[in-house]
């Protein structure tokens, strides 16, 4: 193969950039990583968690020395009404074993702390620009990358670009992710003592809670809430599906959604007394198996949410373990095809057989009709948390007449939604997780 500015470019540096980065270099291979915030982690505004098995596999002893904020022990699922909620409140020592364990992080911090790692092992960095267009040989191999004035040549680019793929779009012809595979999210960070956190969690010292919320949260629309607990900080915001937040007959926008979501009875108490400190939106790829682009290309691989990596599954949200996952085999699959001498279409098909062989390919194929069951059972976003209302309203009120059985009292809440309607519509989500 023909000499090289590097042997590897990484375009992105968030999870899967950095471990890509890290990987590669840690192999060997000269790297240079071209990320367009001033640092890495400065445009990322997730605040969320990550699964510790796919860090685990590339950073042992991460526990030690990555920022993470707190071990999540603790899991709640909440549905609410405009003026109710319900919610399922799990911990478990199971939750905080190795390598099932899951930690609350700030993405700048933690994505600061990867980069460092990629440059520990050698990675060059490129911050504060970004990179306008793959470079192309004659054959169409991708063969390096322009940003401004310089053109920077690779024997393989790993594009992790991030949720919006203008560079995948752009240069390798994959198509732009449709409204109603993408959402909006926002978040905002709420400075709290330890001590509080913990006492309104009922967390031991140093663990926290996740928290998930559906229904009045976004008005009745597709998508929800989301809460973390870091150390002294709460991460609280809300996801809604592009397609109905940009929709012009939808009359809460999704700042006025955030708004009524931080005012509601259920989340409220939550954050009282905290100091608002952080205030941010983000794109976010909801459309899971079905909108993995083609993500092997000649000279070039696809990783990260820029593949559309991410899984919403209600009680469960998944992206950065994924991310870490892909990294790492991209990498590999890199270093591999430039051992070999072949860094086509062919020679880099190794990530394409670790993807489909790995947690990652596998676990979205296997809830792939999730997001189209979500995307059109407007039941679970407005009228189920009114029916859960009804329900435990019967079981709880007492106000001194003669009470019916049990049974008598929840027969006519559930009959007047359609017993053949609610036992169809869950059994089809069922059948989809």
């Amino acid at each position: 193969m023909s000499e090289t500015d590097f042997d590897i470019i990484v375009v992105g540096s968030g999870c899967a950039g950095a471990v890509a980065a890290y990987v590669a270099a840690s192999a060997g291979k000269s790297v240079l990583v071209v990320e367009r915030g001033n640092f890495a982690g400065a445009k990322n505004m997730t605040g969320g968690r990550i699964y510790s098995h796919s860090l685990k596999e590339v950073f042992p002893d991460f526990e030690q020395e990555a920022p993470l904020e707190r071990k999540i022990t603790h899991e709640r699922i909440a549905l609410l009404d405009a003026r109710s909620s319900m919610a399922v409140d799990f911990t478990s020592d199971e939750l905080a074993e190795e390598g099932k364990d899951s930690y609350a992080v700030l993405r700048a911090p933690f994505d600061q702390w990867l980069a460092s790692k990629a440059e520990d092992a050698g990675a060059e960095y490129i911050c504060g620009i970004a990179v306008e267009e793959l470079i192309k040989d004659e054959a169409g191999r991708v063969v390096g990358v322009r940003a401004g004035e310089d053109e920077i040549t690779a024997q393989v680019v790993i594009l992790a670009e991030g949720v919006n793929p203008l560079l995948s779009e752009k240069c390798l012809g994959n198509p732009r992710p449709k409204a109603n595979e993408m959402a909006v999210g926002i978040k905002q960070v709420f400075e709290l003592p330890a001590s509080q956190i913990e006492d309104r969690f009922l967390c031991p010292e140093g663990e926290g809670a996740a928290m998930l919320f559906v229904g009045d949260c976004t008005h009745g629309n597709v998508g929800g809430g989301f809460l973390y607990t870091n150390k002294d900080s709460i991460s609280l915001g809300l996801v809604a599906t592009i397609s109905t937040a940009a929709d012009a007959s939808n009359p809460y926008p999704v700042y006025q959604m955030l708004e009524d979501f931080k005012n509601h009875p259920a989340v409220a108490p939550i954050i009282r007394g905290a100091k608002l400190v952080e205030h941010s939106g983000h794109m976010v790829p909801e459309g899971g198996y079905n909108m993995i682009p083609k993500y092997v290309f000649d000279g070039c691989l696809v990783a990260g949410e820029t593949a559309g990596l991410c899984m919403n599954m209600g009680y469960q949200v998944r992206g950065m373990d994924f991310a870490v996952a892909s990294g790492r085999m991209a990498a590999e699959a890199a270093v591999e095809a430039i051992d070999k001498g072949d860094v086509s279409e062919a020679g880099l098909s190794s990530y394409k057989a670790k993807m489909e062989d790995s947690f990652v390919i596998k676990d979205l194929r296997t809830f792939s009709k999730w997001p189209h069951v979500m995307e059109h059972w407007d039941s679970m976003f407005t009228d189920y948390p009114v029916m859960v209302k009804e329900i435990f309203n019967a079981m709880f009120s007492v106000d001194g007449a003669p009470q019916k059985p049990l049974v008598k009292r929840m027969m006519p809440i559930v009959k007047k939604r359609g017993l053949f309607k609610l036992a169809r519509e869950v059994r089809g989500a069922t059948k989809a997780l």
